[in-house]
């Protein structure tokens, strides 16, 4: 059985080697069995037309904190469905934290909740996950 310690690493790990975390600024704050968190500041390339978040930058940062989560327990879980609703605007200088946290665990299939929310604890997006999970180990 996978311990704690183990999964915090290797959530860590992942996010530390995704270039395209890295090119969004996105930092891994927590990590363990079957749950991960994500932050980021937002940022002027951040933004959109309208001068507010981009809406794929906050996907882009809920996917991430589902994807460390799903794969925290050591075997390649593959997206296979996502969703997410947008609660409130973001705005530059705004920081985001993505919580994911497992609902529930097959031997094939997997479910995440992730909320995103600023700073102050508003709630900016909600996003659901299902994962396929594979017999091929993250490391």
């Amino acid at each position: 059985m996978d311990t704690g310690t183990e999964a915090s690493a290797r959530v860590s790990r992942l996010a530390a080697h995704d270039p395209f975390v890295k090119s969004l600024g996105i930092k891994c704050v927590d990590g363990g069995p079957g749950r991960a968190a994500v932050r980021m500041h937002v940022k002027p390339t951040h933004l959109n037309f309208n001068s507010t978040c981009h809406g794929g930058v906050v996907f882009a940062l809920a996917d991430t904190a589902f994807g460390l989560a799903s794969n925290s327990h050591g075997k390649v879980a593959a997206g296979i469905d996502a969703h997410i609703t947008y609660q409130t605007a973001v705005d530059k200088g705004d920081v985001l934290t993505a919580t994911a946290t497992e609902v529930s665990r097959s031997r094939r299939l997997a479910v995440y909740r992730v909320d995103v929310t600023r700073a102050d604890a508003t709630l900016v997006a909600t996003f659901t996950g299902t994962v396929y999970i594979l017999e091929k180990h993250t490391e």
